[in-house]
């Protein structure tokens, strides 16, 4: 027998605690090796060398049975809990490989978040209802920060982007329209430009964005300046205010989809202003397979809104 000194520097084999629950249950090294689709004679060599690596018996037999001693079934407990500890591992790393369960952390902003997001994500979680999501709206600047430094594992970021330590995936384009509340005196023009709506009073996201440069510049290439009744920062807000008849919402055509009930309804802008999205993640290391899975949920999602 092996000194018990020794037992800590010898390794216990999985089987070899399967082997021993296994006739803790059944009282027989035959049955045991059939359940473990193994052979009587294997069983009993496996517990024989158990046996030598514990340093003390295991079963002694009592009319073809094999009886477990005292010392076994002080042991039997604690195998029993190994094994699940083991089977909970397993299962882990099963439903791990088909991206089944994890977390994944996202940043977008917030009118992304609120009108896009949320069904991309339940369609993930449709389809890997284990997985946890971290949603969260940020300045760009600290965007890119979470980004690249992978506190978040992903984000989605107007373009353009030029940061070396991002990389980005173009997703989803979109135009610009004037949201209004029906019967509004421009609802019969099929097409808004800054001509048409000079005079009027505009609802337009906040100032120091790249979006309301765009439509401060749209406005200097007919020499007028809009006339921005209220600034706010989201397009929800955006058309929700205009839904009230207090001015005529400029937004993104594919953010502003999902206000656009009674009684609003909504008109091109001209010149164009595009919007594009990326799918962002850092460049530093490569996603993993449950962020990957994400980006392409998201594409598949982003391309049929667009169609």
């Amino acid at each position: 027998m092996t000194p018990v000194g020794r037992i800590a520097s010898d390794a216990i084999g999985l089987r070899a605690l399967r082997s021993f629950a296994e006739i803790i249950r059944t009282g027989s090294a035959t049955a045991a090796g059939r359940n473990l689709g193994m052979t009587q004679p294997a069983v009993s060599r496996i517990i024989a060398q158990l046996e030598s690596t514990v340093g003390f018996e295991l079963f002694y037999r009592d009319r073809g049975r094999l009886v477990p001693t005292k010392d076994a079934l002080l042991l039997a407990e604690e195998v029993e809990l190994a094994l699940a500890g083991m089977e909970r591992v397993s299962s882990l790393v099963r439903d791990i490989a088909i991206s089944a369960t994890g977390e994944l952390r996202v940043v977008a902003p917030p009118s992304f978040a609120e009108g896009l997001l949320p069904d991309m994500v339940a369609g993930f979680i449709a389809q890997n209802p284990g997985v946890r999501f971290n949603l969260d709206s940020r300045t760009i600047d600290t965007t890119k920060a979470l980004i690249a430094t992978r506190v978040v594992d992903c984000g989605f970021m107007k373009l353009p982007i030029d940061e070396p330590d991002l990389e980005a995936e173009t997703m989803v384009s979109s135009g610009s329209v004037c949201v209004m509340a029906e019967g509004h005196p421009l609802a019969a023009h099929d097409l808004l430009t800054p001509t048409e709506l000079h005079g009027y009073p505009l609802i337009l996201l906040g100032s120091g964005r790249q979006w309301r440069a765009q439509v401060d510049h749209a406005f200097a290439e007919y020499g007028l300046r809009p006339t921005v009744a209220i600034e706010t920062h989201t397009h929800g807000s955006a058309c929700a205010l205009a839904a009230r008849g207090v001015g005529i919402a400029i937004v993104n055509a594919l953010l502003a989809r999902r206000y656009l009930r009674a009684p609003l309804l909504a008109r091109p802008f001209a010149p164009p202003i595009v919007h594009e999205y990326a799918f962002v993640t850092s460049a530093l290391s490569r996603p993993s397979r449950l962020t990957t899975e994400f980006r392409d949920e998201a594409r598949r999602y982003l391309a049929a809104l667009a169609s």
